[in-house]
């Protein structure tokens, strides 16, 4: 198996209509095949997991949210978090980062043992689909899973200046822990601007070094888009919706957001605790104090009140990621090439 850091190759237009049902999506890449941890639909290694996964597909619906960073996710999590007994009542289930990080998703990214990538995944697997069999005879119709972590790190968007060059591999993985059961996956997107900004801001009050002008640079001319993100999620989840948000819509209103996860109608969403906003940026001060903390050089921020936002990218630099953010929207807009749907304020783009 291939290490997670291994580049997944070129993107196949229309990908996602042209994955065959053989969960190693062998025919959109040829490196995303995990040799033995194959499968066709309907088929397990295992009599036990096999089950499992009748029981479990009988009554519930799995919907991944995979982020991205800086999209408000902290806050929809605390949300789902502060409402999970009113919505256990209305049949919907939650996995946040306090259950995904805490061994349940262990071993779906390889790590350093005596035990091969392939014994690891299966193990997860094997795992995953127990927690799904309590989940469904709990009452669960729907069950959320949201951790923003599955698409990747933004430190190592920040180091390769790029987004989430990885994705593609990664999913793969989880889709094969879910073993194939994920029904709807939901992605959120930021214009590149403000995304790249509250990463380095969030980046640079927890110790990172500030950006030099060829970071920034690199940034705002990087080839990777929101496009591309979208399409290694479709190859993924071959058999999944795939549902894609905007920050700007929707990331102050989690009961919407959560409406469209759950194809559930808004007034029925909670709304304790939807007007909590978590995890912020800081603030021009917040960095200017953290930087002279450690001895560095505060005025390296450029100027603005200490109540302002940092905006690290000049006006050119800042136009052509927007364009880049524009030419994302227009693509999905138009379709998405049959890949995505795109959910505005107003509902489906159409």
């Amino acid at each position: 198996v291939l290490p997670v850091s291994q580049d997944i190759g070129g993107r196949v237009a229309n990908a996602k209509a042209q994955c065959h049902p053989v969960a190693e999506n062998s025919r959109i890449n040829r490196l995303l095949s995990f040799g033995r941890a194959a499968w066709r639909e309907g088929e397990t290694p295992s009599p036990h997991h096999a089950a499992i996964r009748r029981r479990a597909r009988k009554t519930m619906k799995i919907t991944l949210h995979l982020g991205a960073h800086r999209t408000a996710s902290t806050s929809l999590q605390h949300y789902m978090r502060h409402n999970v007994a009113a919505l256990a009542e209305a049949g919907i289930g939650f996995w946040g980062p306090r259950r995904t990080r805490s061994g349940l998703l262990s071993g779906v990214l390889p790590m350093a043992g005596r035990h091969s990538a392939h014994v690891q995944l299966e193990r997860a697997r094997g795992r995953v689909l127990i927690n799904l069999e309590a989940a469904a005879r709990s009452g669960c119709d729907t069950l959320v899973v949201s951790d923003e972590n599955m698409l990747g790190a933004t430190r190592r968007n920040l180091r390769e200046h790029s987004l989430y060059g990885d994705a593609g591999l990664r999913l793969a993985r989880f889709a094969q822990a879910f073993d194939g059961r994920v029904d709807r996956v939901v992605l959120s997107l930021r214009a590149q601007d403000q995304y790249w900004s509250s990463a380095l801001a969030f980046a640079v009050a927890r110790g990172h070094r500030l950006p030099q002008g060829r970071d920034l640079e690199a940034l705002a001319g990087g080839a990777r888009a929101w496009r591309d993100v979208v399409s290694d999620v479709a190859c993924a989840f071959g058999g999944a919706e795939i549902l894609v948000l905007t920050h700007e819509a929707l990331a102050s209103r989690p009961e919407a957001r959560l409406a469209v996860m759950t194809a559930r109608p808004i007034e029925a969403m909670p709304r304790a605790h939807a007007r909590e906003w978590l995890n912020r940026a800081p603030l021009l001060g917040a960095l200017r104090a953290a930087v002279t903390a450690r001895g560095g050089a505060p005025a390296r921020l450029g100027e603005g009140t200490d109540c302002a936002r940092w905006q690290p990218f000049d006006r050119v630099q800042a136009a052509a990621l927007r364009e880049t953010y524009a030419d994302d929207l227009h693509w999905l807009r138009a379709g998405a090439d049959g890949l995505a749907t795109l959910i505005e304020e107003t509902g489906p783009a159409k």
